[in-house]
């Protein structure tokens, strides 16, 4: 890992060959769930360096920055408000891969995003860029930039599923739905793939940037409507369900008004289970490259523990395709831990070292006080796990409802996962806003 005197050294280079200033106060931006950015000044303007943290972490991406720094200034032209992109690193500089952007004003924090006065006018900005987004086909970005295919896509998390052990009946009962409903092909336009809070850049409840293009790529344009709608996205908005901001159906006048095209209700159905998936296979795959060392951050270890997360949002979704007997059937609800006694377990060790990192976050500021918070989550998993262990993993069960011999109309099914999915959730994130819908819709409590 670069630091931040190579990091300055080197960008120091970028600037001088587009004619501007050396950098000054370098920082880290705290968040970026693949990509490093950090913030420095050059002359009288502010910048932002987007950089891999290894080469090796991209090596699998269809295209590099080039081909990333391209599509956002395609997309700048096409009137988003993407930022203008200033160069691009070269192995000469010796900082890895990466580009430079001017910095834009706003914040991407959903809290306080979705805090602001007016959500209404923000969603329809947001649907007027996505929509801008998608004027842009094959021929306005570079030939790298691919094409989603439906099935292949579908195929690859069969692959991906076998890879991380098989083994989540809920996830393959989203695999199985996704072969047995993939839509016919449409026309592809540029998909941004990645168009969520957290993603946008917002200044008093107005659009001021579109961040984060390193999924971008051509297909059907509900993938990108649905994405942003997921329950993730929403953060602690579960109950606005286009962007955490209002109506799917203002979202989608809002479209339409600024694109000309219909919104297809049971396309964006589709993506929205589509990209659920995606997202617990990538949760997944968090895990491995923090074992194989390409990423070995805490966060990507903690990410990894969010596949729960996608597990209740896809019961949720996919629960509705179950017969009305089983999906009215309640569950037990969870009975607290019995207190300890004796001397301290794992768990309440764990919980002493969060209880005193919270005594010290004072004494952090930037990327290290929020990697002190995602520290705390981890122990707060640990010491959640130690009092109550789930049993969630089923490689039997998930190969046989990969194969269409059990699905949700098998007696017993539906509430036997709705009972891990509840448990295991409650372990890793029990302030999760969809856990306490779940909690109502499946055992009764408030």
């Amino acid at each position: 890992m670069a630091t931040p005197e190579e990091l300055l050294a080197g960008l120091a280079r970028v600037m001088t060959r587009a004619g501007l200033a050396a950098p000054e106060q370098l920082t880290r931006l705290t968040g970026g769930a693949t990509m490093e950015s950090w913030r420095f000044t050059s002359g009288s303007s502010d910048y932002v360096l987007r950089r891999a943290p290894s080469l090796e972490y991209i090596a699998e991406r269809p295209y590099g920055h080039d081909v990333e720094a391209d599509v956002i200034r395609a997309a700048h032209a096409a009137g988003v408000t993407a930022p203008q992109v200033t160069g691009l690193l070269k192995p000469e500089d010796g900082i890895g891969s990466g580009f430079v952007m001017q910095a834009l004003p706003g914040t991407p924090n959903p809290k306080e995003i979705l805090e602001m006065q007016d959500p209404a006018g923000l969603l329809r900005e947001a649907a007027r860029d996505l929509a801008r987004i998608h004027t842009l086909g094959a021929g306005d970005v570079p030939d790298a930039v691919p094409e989603l295919d439906y099935r292949e896509a579908i195929a690859n998390f069969r692959d991906q599923f076998e890879e991380a052990g098989g083994d989540r009946p809920i996830i393959a009962l989203g695999i199985k739905w996704l072969e047995d409903n993939c839509p016919d092909r449409i026309e592809p336009v540029l998909i941004h793939g990645d168009y969520r809070m957290g993603n946008l850049l917002v200044q008093e409840s107005r659009l001021t940037g579109v961040l984060d293009w390193e999924l971008a790529h051509l297909g059907d344009r509900h993938e990108d409507l649905a994405f942003g709608c997921m329950s993730v996205w929403r953060f602690a908005r579960y109950d606005r369900p286009a962007l955490g901001l209002g109506s799917l159906e203002e979202y989608f006048a809002a479209y339409e008004a600024e694109s000309g095209f219909a919104v297809d209700r049971d396309r964006f159905r589709y993506w929205l289970i589509h990209r659920t998936v995606w997202w617990a296979m990538g949760c997944l795959k968090c895990a491995r490259s923090w074992r194989d060392g390409s990423d070995r951050t805490l966060e990507r270890a903690v990410i990894s523990r969010r596949t729960s997360e996608q597990e209740l949002d896809l019961l949720l979704l996919l629960e509705e395709g179950a017969p009305d007997d089983l999906r009215n059937e309640l569950i037990e609800p969870m009975q607290p831990p019995l207190a300890e006694q004796g001397e301290a377990t794992s768990g309440e060790l764990a919980l002493a070292i969060s209880e005193w990192l919270a005594s010290i976050k004072d004494n952090v500021s930037g990327h290290d006080r929020f990697q002190l918070a995602v520290a705390r989550n981890a122990l707060g998993m640990l010491a959640r796990d130690d009092a109550i262990v789930p049993q969630h993993a089923h490689y039997e069960l998930a190969q046989a409802i990969l194969e269409g011999e059990e699905d949700l109309s098998s007696p017993g099914l539906l509430a036997d996962m709705r009972q891990a999915s509840f448990e295991k959730l409650s372990v890793d994130i029990p302030k999760y806003p969809a856990l306490a819908v779940a909690r109502k819709k499946w055992t009764g409590e408030d």
